[in-house]
């Protein structure tokens, strides 16, 4: 008996996933719960296992290629050693593979800016219910303006995601009239914004353009760069094109501005130092400076709650929990997992959590609602040795923390006595990039102000 292995849905919005790598090839045995092949969705990469132990007889679509969740993929023979040829066909054409939306990624907005998509937030993606002829028509007719009813094709261009469809009306664009590339025929993101770098969408709606700066060019598309004689050309992975695609509309989307502080980690530094070895005998996980630094987070947000907030139109929304997203920097890219009511944790809970979504996300464990759902980003460039950079906004939050490399420098410090002395401090730079349309420099000041005295009282429960 064959079992056959489907694209599995990865979360209630995932429509489809790209075959990143086939980990099996035909004619090997599996085993059941043994990784199969790799995809990469909008949300999240990971490993599928296999269904059944047996023999891998059958692959139905090639790496590369994208394929709408619950469709056959492969089969898996029941190991009697008759396996079929290699093959990567299928009874209908496979969909080429397509950008998927940005990681981390975040829920597009009724009226925002356009953003990236979010595992939480985005509904499952429903076939478009049947019309009347002359509901049909008529909305045909208004898409089109030409009073035609919608053909087929037309209908299955508008069967879009959230996002692609709210970037289309930020842009006044007809879904109806761009070529889809993604399965049946649907515009992806990918779509929508390389017709809008071309400039086509000018053309069709000036109006529902953003006014420009006067004295600023328009932006124009960069134009394809030829390489020279002995370069090396590869494609961009799935995840890097997220990667580039929600990094480009975050600059597009908030008014980022950055703030530095210098903060003191001494006291954290000897505190860490004398129960380390306690903490990872009683807990079973180590002891770093990240959890210390996520529950001052905690703690600033609660008395600033603006950071916490994402922004809708004119409307400002505060969210209820705390979810405090970590960058991971991975050999093949970077995701952003998520610690879910981050401040009803202990240190010891942040730090079991922490270490634990970054294990499982460079072991390709992650689950799509597990980076999905963050609404404060935190990211840790010290652990290479950067001192600070600027970091980009995780949409759609609006603010992320950079926290450079925690060490040993010469520190000028006054004494009660009103002495100054210089000392070997444990110091480090925190830099805030914070979204100015809602944030005003002087609370930027203030909540990077208490986190720095929180962390340099050193106050904390092990």
């Amino acid at each position: 008996m064959s079992t056959e292995v489907v694209m599995p849905q990865m979360g209630e919005s995932i429509a489809e996933g790209t075959i990143t790598r086939w980990i099996k090839q035909v004619g090997e045995r599996v085993e059941r719960d043994e990784p199969l092949f790799e995809i990469s969705t909008d949300k999240v990469d990971a490993e599928i296992p296999s269904p059944a132990a047996g023999v891998l007889t059958e692959i139905k679509f090639k790496e590369g290629e994208t394929v709408e969740v619950n469709k056959v993929v492969a089969i898996i023979g029941d190991g009697d050693g008759q396996t079929a040829a290699p093959t990567a066909t299928q009874t209908e054409a496979p969909a080429p593979a397509v950008q998927a939306a940005a990681e981390s990624t975040p829920p597009p907005q009724p009226t925002a800016a356009p953003q990236a998509a979010t595992p939480t937030s985005a509904p499952a993606q429903q076939p478009t219910p049947p019309q009347s002829g002359a509901s049909a028509q008529a909305s045909g007719a208004q898409a089109r303006g030409d009073g035609g009813a919608q053909t087929v094709e037309e209908l299955r261009r508008t069967k879009s995601s959230p996002l692609v469809r709210n970037i289309a009306r930020e842009h006044g664009i007809d879904i109806s009239q761009l070529e889809g590339t993604g399965a049946s025929g649907r515009v992806t993101k990918n779509d929508i914004l390389s017709y809008i770098e071309s400039g086509a969408s000018t053309q069709q709606a000036p109006q529902a353009r953003a006014p420009q700066t006067p004295g600023l060019p328009e932006p124009t598309p960069a134009p394809p760069v030829q390489p020279a004689q002995g370069d090396r050309v590869e494609p961009m992975s799935v995840m890097r094109r997220k990667i580039a695609e929600h990094m480009v509309l975050s600059r597009r989307t908030s008014a980022h501005v950055t703030t530095v502080y210098e903060i003191d980690m001494t006291r954290i530094a000897r505190l860490r130092e004398r129960h380390k070895a306690e903490f990872q005998q009683r807990t079973g996980t180590k002891l770093t400076f990240m959890p210390f630094i996520f529950q001052a987070i905690t703690s600033a947000i609660h008395k600033f709650p603006i950071f916490n907030a994402q922004v809708s139109g004119d409307q400002i929304i505060y969210k209820r929990d705390i979810n405090l997203g970590m960058a991971v920097a991975l050999d093949w890219g970077l995701i952003v997992p998520v610690i879910k009511r981050a401040d009803e944790l202990s240190i010891a809970g942040l730090a079991r959590a922490a270490n634990d979504l970054a294990d499982r996300a460079r072991a390709k464990q992650l689950k799509p609602d597990e980076v999905a759902g963050g609404t404060f980003t935190i990211t840790n460039p010290g652990v290479f040795g950067g001192l600070f950079g600027t970091p980009i906004i995780n949409q759609p939050q609006v603010a992320i923390l950079g926290v450079g490399a925690i060490e040993k420098r010469p520190k000028v410090i006054t004494t009660e006595e009103g002495d100054d002395l210089i000392a070997i401090r444990h110091m480090a730079f925190f830099a805030l990039s914070f979204d100015h349309r809602i944030i005003d420099g002087a609370d930027a000041e203030r909540f990077l102000a208490y986190v720095k005295q929180t962390l340099e009282a050193g106050q904390f429960q092990l």
